[in-house]
């Protein structure tokens, strides 16, 4: 916690100037408030390993991915959402650690692909949810990608659906900027085979991006680092020539140490990649699907489905095959 102190010290000392220049909202950084990232000690992994002692696998899986700062996903299963997460972000900020948080509950998820398919019953359904999502953190340190693969699944959607869309995330954003003021928001912008450049700067812009802190990359998906961020700085560049702003961003290296094969549900062949860490050519390179956890049923994930943990997967992940 002496961290989280010297932070607050700094803070009111330079609350003269802080209130001259008129900070964002987004002013805070969680990651000098706190001692590293937060390890779930509840994820699917780690709870493989606890059930499975003297599988031959389970060394190999504690190691190189269970014991691996990683997000948490939030939906429906929570339950109550606004103390699921706030039991959880409370558990980090006791053991002074940054957690990250996946909100993944829009209304009309996954509307085109359909695996993950699911959701907040309606607009006003969503609404309430990611006040409650908000509320529960507060004011701890966090950080949340906001709906993964929703300015990219647009391939079906009328214009009203989009711009309905549209509207949930702005209104997401404004309950982050509201009520938890210590948590760095990143706006999901799908992978760099899914939109181009011009035009993901224009979702992002048109879903309140100046709102967010940054976009993610990559999510669930298993494309390299360096096409990634070629791509994120394309779209800033996008961003700045249009609209006058640039975002940082962040990468999902969980599932990208061999690129893709050009697939996205579970292909066989790929690799885990660098484990969560600040920089690394974005703002932060960081495991936000879980390695092992199948993305529907497809793939090496026959017959799963989507969330579901496979140790086996897992396992030749860890190895490359």
């Amino acid at each position: 916690m002496r961290r989280r102190l010297r932070a607050l010290a700094a803070a009111l000392f330079a609350l003269p100037l802080a209130f001259a220049a008129a900070p964002s909202a987004h002013a805070a950084d969680p990651t000098t408030m706190t001692s590293g990232f937060y390890v779930d000690p509840d994820s699917s992994p780690k709870r493989w390993v606890a059930a499975n002692p003297g599988d031959g696998r389970a060394a190999a899986i504690n190691t190189s991915i269970a014991n691996t700062p990683m997000a948490r996903w939030f939906g429906s299963w929570s339950g109550t959402i606004g103390t699921a997460a706030g039991a959880y972000v409370g558990a980090a900020d006791q053991r002074d650690k940054l957690p990250i948080l996946v909100a993944y509950n829009i209304y009309h998820r996954d509307h085109c692909g359909g695996h993950s398919g699911g959701g907040a019953a309606s607009p006003a359904a969503y609404a309430d949810w990611i006040a409650q999502f908000a509320g529960g953190i507060g004011t701890r340190p966090a950080v949340v990608i906001l709906e993964p693969d929703s300015l990219g699944d647009y391939g079906c959607m009328t214009q009203a659906q989009i711009d309905e869309r549209e509207g949930m995330l702005s209104g997401a954003l404004a309950q982050f900027n509201r009520q938890a003021p210590n948590t760095w928001v990143y706006l999901d912008a799908g992978n760099p085979r899914w939109a181009d450049a011009a035009t993901m700067a224009q979702r992002l812009h048109e879903a309140g991006l100046r709102q967010a802190h940054g976009f993610s990359l990559n999510v669930s998906n298993y494309f390299t680092t360096a096409e990634n961020t070629a791509y994120g700085n394309a779209v800033n560049s996008q961003l700045s020539a249009r609209y006058g702003y640039t975002k940082p961003f962040v990468v999902d290296t969980s599932r990208n140490g061999n690129g893709s094969d050009g697939q996205w549900c579970n292909p066989a062949g790929r690799r885990i990649g660098t484990p969560t860490r600040t920089g690394g050519g974005a703002e932060m390179l960081l495991w936000i699907k879980t390695p092992g956890e199948s993305d529907g049923n497809c793939g090496v994930g026959t017959g799963s489905t989507a969330g579901q943990f496979l140790p086996e997967v897992a396992y030749k992940m860890i190895h490359g095959y």
